[in-house]
């Protein structure tokens, strides 16, 4: 029984790789011939990784539930809007049994910048059928994730070349 049950997994921390470690899962879930649905919040730009993902379409769903990136402002209300009408989206798919592994990326995120509360994404978490997996991503993850969740790590940063003035670099960090 427990080889059908689905579990909740989160990936937070200051350190590079988490939207990575859940893309890996997918890539993974899909070779098991297993169905993926991404949700992204925040980030509203196609990362070079999405590129790639949509080419395994009608494996691999993705959404981009943000606008531009806004982490050096406050978020507008077309920010919040496009947070919480894909939280909404979300829980339909949730719902639907479509999909088998369902990964929420920046979710996380999304809470810190109250674009939707934890309330609302444990709401929608609550919701899981027994077999789906969810993975859930993004740096500060509160304390009521981290107790609902079956899986966490926490990636820490321990030397980044950001430090020294790399910047991101395509088909690397993007």
């Amino acid at each position: 029984m427990e080889k059908n049950r689905g579990f909740i997994q989160v990936y937070t921390g200051n350190g590079k790789g988490k939207t990575t470690a859940a893309i890996g899962l997918a890539v993974r879930a899909v070779g098991a011939k297993k169905k993926v649905f991404i949700a992204q919040f925040v980030k509203g730009m196609v990362y070079s990784e999405i590129e790639v993902l949509r080419q395994l379409t009608p494996a691999i769903k993705v959404n981009l539930y943000g606008k531009d990136c806004f982490i050096s402002r406050e978020p507008s209300e077309e920010d919040i809007q496009a947070a919480k009408n894909g939280l909404k989206e979300v829980s339909e798919i949730i719902h639907s049994e479509q999909y088998d592994v369902i990964i929420l990326d920046e979710a996380t995120i999304a809470v810190n910048f109250n674009l939707f509360s934890i309330d609302d994404l444990i709401a929608v978490l609550r919701q899981k059928p027994i077999q789906t997996e969810i993975i859930i991503t993004g740096r500060y993850a509160p304390p009521e994730l981290l107790e609902l969740a079956d899986l966490v790590t926490d990636m820490t940063e321990v030397k980044h070349y950001y430090t020294s003035g790399v910047l991101s670099r395509k088909g690397i960090e993007f």
